[in-house]
Parts: structure tokens; C-alpha cells; sequence
């Protein structure tokens, strides 16, 4: 892969090593809002998203007016895929969006949603999640997709438009990125919008040369340590996405996801002084999407 060009225009060398430790789910739950002001404070984290559609949205937007240094971004949320515990769309009641379910809410998993949702209804979706966040005093940094239903070919128009419009960067694989599978991004899907991410990178936007991610199926705190390191250690060149979905350890937690252990593990983890003096031992660059935005608003 060539070197990123965005890099230069964040000032730094075709070689340099950065890295965006983000937080995904804010808002989904309190846990994972109480798991993101700690870790924020603590500083292990750059950035987060917030899935504006969810029930702790006015907590954190209330979180966010009081601390506008957050760089908080807009988790674009089309699916509801909890059993017990589910959110639905802003912008429509209707089932003849496709956005619904029989039940109102949000489809559970992407393939629904795909063979569902009409494309002009999420767009109208996605803005009015971005409007809400922009209406609700947040500072938007960035736009990026819950597990990744909105960078589907069908609907990734939608995507760049809304954060275009806004001059906001997306989270975005630069293509043969490594770890967009883990977004539903396979082969097929990045040989169709290839051509597209090309021109967009031509275009000047930002976008990412790898995508790496906390693991949700390892309850281990020590286990998740090693991985986090083994992440960090090997980190490429360039600029890295590194999701994790840090929550605290409560009742609600327990009741809403089967993955709870593995999520307050990765809170554990990131809180833990043996993380934080190793990241900033290793010659690699923590940024925030703030960045990113001010240097592509610049121009």
C-alpha cells in the first residue's frame, strides 16, 4: 500500500506509526458511558461515537456539552441487535422504510437491514442521527458505522454524503486495508466501491490503512492484555482505527449482552498503568478524529 497522504497534512512523515484508539457503543447503555469517562480520564483513549438512537444519548450529549474536548463522533446505528433491549429509527415510524422490524425496532443483524432498508430512508436516518448529535451541543469529529451496516455497498453513499456535507471525516478503509472484514467488509463489497474510496483519496479526504480491534470473545483480563500489546507492539505505518467496547461491570450490562465479560474486560484492561507506559513506550502517535477534521476543514 502507498503511504497515506494524509499524513502529511497532520504533520506527520510517510513512516510514522499513528493510531486512533476508539471507543464504539457510547450511549447504548450506562455502562459503556461510566466505561468511557473513566477510560478518557485515565487517557488510553483518543475518540468515541455515540449510537444517538439509544436511551443514554441525552447523558452523553449532557457529557459533551461540559467537556467539549471530547472528541466524540456519530456511531451511524441501523441495527438493534440485543434480544431484550432494543432502540429504533429517528426519522420514521413507517415499516415502508424498511428500517423496522415487525416489532418497530431497528432490524437485529445486517442482513435484514440490507434486504430491507431502502436506501433514501437511510439516508434521511443517518443525517437525522448527525443532526440530533450537532442539535444536542455535541462537537462532531468524525462519522463511522455500527457494525458496519451502513458501509455496505447499498448504502455507503449515504455514509460519505452525510459526513461530506457536514466537512466531517468518515471512518473509511483505504483500499486492501487490513481488518475491513471485520466492518462486513469482504472482498466482493471492497472490489465494488473501490473505485469510489480511490477518488474520494484523490479528492483529499482522510481515510485509514487499517482497522484492528479488542476482542468480544475473551473474557480473560491477561489474555486481553496480551493481545492489546501484541496490537500495539505491531501497530503498521500509517494511520490504525483500534475499536474496542469498553463497558463497567453492572446488572443492566449482565442482562443486555452475552459478550458483557469480554467488554468489561477490555474497560479492564485499558485502565490497567501496564497498558498506558507501554503505548506511550512504543514510537506510536495516539490522535483523536478532531485531527483529522481540522486538517481536512484546512484544506
Amino acid at each position: 500500500m502507498t503511504p497515506n497522504p494524509f499524513l502529511k497534512k497532520l504533520g506527520f512523515s510517510e513512516t510514522d506509526r499513528l493510531v486512533i484508539i476508539h471507543t464504539d457503543d457510547i450511549g447504548m447503555c450506562h455502562a459503556a458511558l461510566q466505561a468511557f469517562q473513566d477510560l478518557w480520564k485515565f487517557g488510553t483513549i483518543t475518540s468515541a461515537a455515540v449510537m444517538v438512537p439509544c436511551p443514554w444519548f441525552p447523558a452523553v450529549a449532557q457529557m459533551c456539552r461540559a467537556h467539549p474536548e471530547i472528541d466524540m463522533g456519530v456511531h451511524a446505528t441501523l441495527n438493534a441487535e440485543w434480544e431484550s433491549y432494543r432502540w429504533g429509527p429517528l426519522s420514521t415510524r413507517e415499516q415502508e422504510s424498511g428500517l423496522l422490524d415487525a416489532d418497530g425496532y431497528f432490524h437485529q443483524w445486517p442482513p435484514a437491514a440490507y434486504a430491507n432498508a431502502k436506501p433514501e430512508a437511510v439516508e434521511r436516518e443517518v443525517n437525522a442521527q448527525i443532526e440530533r448529535a450537532l442539535a444536542a451541543g455535541i462537537d462532531v469529529t468524525h462519522v463511522d458505522s455500527h457494525m458496519g451496516t451502513i458501509m455496505s455497498p447499498l448504502f455507503i453513499q449515504s455514509y460519505i454524503q452525510a459526513a461530506a456535507s457536514r466537512l466531517l471525516p468518515n471512518m473509511l478503509p483505504r483500499p486492501d486495508a487490513p481488518g475491513a472484514e471485520m466492518l462486513g467488509i469482504g472482498p466482493a463489497e471492497m472490489q465494488a466501491y473501490a473505485p469510489v474510496i480511490q477518488q474520494l483519496q484523490n479528492m483529499g479526504l482522510p481515510m485509514v490503512d487499517g482497522i484492528l480491534a479488542m476482542p468480544l470473545d475473551e473474557p480473560n483480563e491477561q489474555k486481553q492484555m496480551e493481545f492489546a500489546k501484541d496490537l500495539f507492539g505491531n501497530l503498521p505505518v500509517g494511520i490504525t482505527h483500534f475499536i474496542l467496547h469498553p463497558s463497567i461491570d453492572t446488572a443492566e450490562l449482565r442482562a443486555i449482552a452475552p459478550d458483557w465479560e469480554s467488554r468489561v474486560a477490555n474497560y479492564s484492561t485499558f485502565m490497567r498503568d501496564e497498558l498506558k507506559k507501554f503505548i506511550e513506550s512504543e514510537d506510536i502517535q495516539p490522535i483523536g478524529y478532531r485531527q483529522i477534521r481540522n486538517a481536512m476543514r484546512e484544506g
